[in-house]
């Protein structure tokens, strides 16, 4: 069993319940409304994502109208779901379903009882210090410094420095002490973070400015959006090293170990997938998603999917979802009502369903000793294997993927996507135009993405290679240094622009000899033949493409950079999705 880190004696012990109690009732008593969780699926407060991310989705409409609010301010314990990274889950903190602690406060300084930067700060360390009773000496504090021709934070850097006992301060960039959604007319503003052993612990965003023609204006209404991960606040007030040891976890840990009969600490990171991927199976359908092969439908069938391929490897053969939902019910009783027959009847079909064929399909992916995209294609097709699981899969055994395969994968699916289209009824039950319909977006966005990258960075960039799931697009690039925040925003800016234009995307078949004298980009030029595809947007992009593509740019909604990083020498990498 995993063990408490030192000086976990010296502190009482809290569980989820008493946590999440304690922190809405000082919250109440600091004259907050306490508002429910809002659903999981977001339609009504923000129809440009699938699910709710953060705590303050259902309030976003509040800081630019903050009359509309149920009161100047409020806290709540909010349901997210987030699955951008679904490959990092299973590591000590990385989870697809969280709840979110946070206090919000709206038109400040119209509003009565509304409040900004010096009480949100105070009741922040308050809370830490005299409700938790953390010591001081293990917290630091960081604050904005300027950048970008915003102005260095300094009021908050003077409150912070007023705070008895806060042992260090420190200024911090754009990156980490910025937030904004970098659209026209959105707020944004800069933050202060609290840590915790050098865990982030508290977010703090002072929304203070207004993101008008390229520039950051001071808004009419001031607002505050605070964060805190609930998992990641239990754990480290129980000074337990990762979040899966808290009571809101280890009893499914338990069970998991009941039912296959292997040591926790041997299979880590398959319990830690299949405890976190069940438990948000189950919040996702009580809130009315059903398993498909559409958006939030198929991000839930890959959910489901990925839990039971990790059990099969952990020599589960037999039902157990809806066991281990059992124990997500007895750890939230009383925080959520949950309709257990509706969950129990998805779950069961569900897994009644992909196990049919699962043995089939693992049985065939073992076999090869080399694996192309025809294959990865027919366990997808034929055995409903969920790309990333093959790839998954193919990995353990030693056998590494490269972006050649991932884009002949993608060919096939838009070629069976254009098959489910002209073919006669009935035909194609395997839900692939549905899926394929996701991916063709990003895959279009990756040729906005280049062109503007080009633009922006120098025609020096050239793709080196993409990887595209339903949830999102990653695109690695030649280019030796860090992008700057300025030239990330103005890459956004460029591909929304293009999106917004609606252009028209147009496919001509050439030689390769012509597509190269007409200024068409290409990517692995070893692999195309005698004739080629060359895909045009509008006079932005020109590209010899084997698909798949939207009819226009217009179809792919908007485009957001979540993460630029360094890939390998010389080369980036971008993380982006379309909301």
């Amino acid at each position: 069993m995993e063990q408490q880190r030192s000086g976990a004696a010296e502190r009482t012990k809290m569980n989820s319940i008493e946590l999440r109690q304690k922190f809405l009732k000082y919250f109440e008593s600091k004259g907050h409304k306490v508002v429910p969780s809002s659903s999981l699926i977001p339609a009504e407060t923000d129809p440009s994502v699938l699910f709710t991310t953060a705590g303050m989705h259902q309030f976003k409409r509040y800081y630019s109208e903050p009359e509309a609010a149920p009161s100047a301010s409020v806290t709540t314990s909010q349901k997210c779901v987030r699955t951008v990274d679904i490959v990092e889950v299973g590591d000590n903190t990385h989870l697809t379903f969280f709840e979110m602690l946070g206090n919000f406060s709206f038109g400040y300084p119209s509003m009565t009882s509304s409040y900004f930067k010096n009480e949100a700060i105070k009741m922040a360390w308050d809370f830490l210090i005299n409700e938790l009773t953390f010591d001081k000496s293990r917290l630091h504090a960081t604050y904005f410094r300027g950048e970008n021709g915003v102005a260095e934070d300094l009021e908050s850097k003077k409150i912070l420095a007023a705070i008895d006992g806060l042992p260090k301060i420190l200024p911090q960039g754009w990156d980490d002490n910025f937030w904004s959604l970098g659209t026209e007319n959105s707020p944004g503003g800069p933050t202060v973070e609290f840590y915790i052993d050098g865990i982030e612990i508290w977010n703090l965003v002072f929304n203070e400015y207004t993101f008008k023609n390229g520039k950051y204006v001071s808004s009419e209404f001031k607002g505050i959006d605070t964060g805190m991960g609930f998992e990641r606040l239990l754990a480290v007030l129980n000074d337990y090293e990762n979040v899966y040891r808290a009571d809101l976890f280890w009893p499914i840990i338990v069970k998991i170990k009941e039912i296959c009969g292997k040591n926790y600490e041997d299979n880590t990171e398959s319990f830690r997938i299949i405890a976190d991927h069940t438990k948000a199976a189950v919040f996702l359908i009580n809130d009315g998603v059903i398993p498909s092969n559409k958006e939030r439908g198929y991000v839930l069938r890959r959910l489901i999917r990925r839990a039971i391929v990790k059990a099969e490897q952990l020599g589960i053969s037999g039902y157990f979802l809806n066991s281990l939902a059992e124990k997500v019910f007895e750890i939230y009783d009383g925080v959520y009502t949950s309709d257990k027959k509706l969950i129990a009847d998805e779950l069961n079909k569900e897994e009644s369903k992909f196990r049919h064929t699962l043995k089939e399909g693992l049985k065939l992916l073992n076999s090869q000793k080399e694996i192309d995209g025809k294959i990865l294609f027919n366990l997808y097709q034929s055995f409903g294997l969920p790309l990333e699981i093959s790839v998954e899969e193919a990995k353990r055994r030693g056998v590494e993927i490269d972006n050649t395969t991932i884009e002949q994968y993608n060919n096939l699916i838009a070629e069976h996507q254009q098959l489910s289209r002209t073919a006669s009824a009935g035909m194609f039950k395997g839900g692939l135009s549905e899926a394929g319909e996701i991916t063709t977006k990003y895959h279009t966005a990756t040729h906005l993405l280049l062109a503007a990258l080009r633009r922006v960075l120098g025609k020096s960039v050239f793709q080196k290679g993409s990887n595209i799931t339903a949830e999102r697009m990653r695109f690695d690039f030649s280019y030796p240094d860090k992008m700057t925040p300025e030239q990330i925003n103005e890459v956004e800016n460029i591909v929304n622009q293009k999106i917004a234009e609606d252009l028209p995307i147009e496919m001509e078949e050439m030689s390769y000899d012509e597509a190269k004298k007409s200024g068409a980009m290409g990517v692995f030029e070893s692999k195309y033949g005698d004739k080629v595809k060359v895909y045009s947007i509008g006079s932005f992009s020109c590209e010899m493409c084997g698909g798949p593509h939207a009819k226009s740019t217009g179809e792919l909604g908007h485009f957001k950079i979540q993460k630029e990083e360094s890939s390998s020498a010389g080369v980036r990498r971008i993380k982006a999705v379309l909301e």
